[in-house]
């Protein structure tokens, strides 16, 4: 199950139904060696790339590689709140602006033995609009997420 809704606000949410238990979810989220994932389609991560503090106040940053043009950017934040493993909430820099920076809310529900169901939610520093691309890009990452959780 995927759902998607927007607001006229600053903010929109993701909703995501994946095959695998919250501990394994909250440990891809909040594990260095696991944020591999957290990129569009067509990029990556390289293990070496992310850095994860997981406490109120510590930080990330990965370094995300274009697959086919090799170009890098980075982005970046600081964890405001964290409760393993049901809730993550974090400043997160937009790598095509770094001046921009959006407050994430990660929310995890067990939905069964093997499931979970994540709730993000983004509320944006100025308008989102459809050209943004803020929207798409964390809809193709979390397309990243379900396959890294497969694995």
């Amino acid at each position: 199950m995927n759902q998607d809704t927007a607001t006229e606000t600053r903010e929109f949410t993701i909703t995501r139904t994946f095959d695998a238990r919250r501990a394994d979810v909250w440990a891809a989220w909040t594990e260095s060696e696991q944020m591999g994932w957290m990129c569009p389609v067509g990029m990556s991560i390289p293990p070496d790339r992310a850095t994860s503090d997981v406490r109120v106040g510590g930080r990330f940053s990965a370094v995300m590689v274009d697959d086919t043009a090799g170009w890098e950017c980075v982005t970046s934040g600081e964890y405001l709140e964290v409760t393993p493993p049901e809730k993550l909430v974090f400043s997160w820099a937009d790598p095509t602006d770094p001046t921009s920076v959006s407050v994430c809310t990660v929310t995890l529900t067990a939905a069964g033995d093997d499931q979970t169901t994540m709730a993000f939610h983004l509320r944006a520093p100025g308008p989102i609009s459809p050209e943004d691309g803020a929207r798409r890009g964390w809809g193709s990452t979390f397309d990243n997420l379900a396959t890294a959780l497969a694995a």
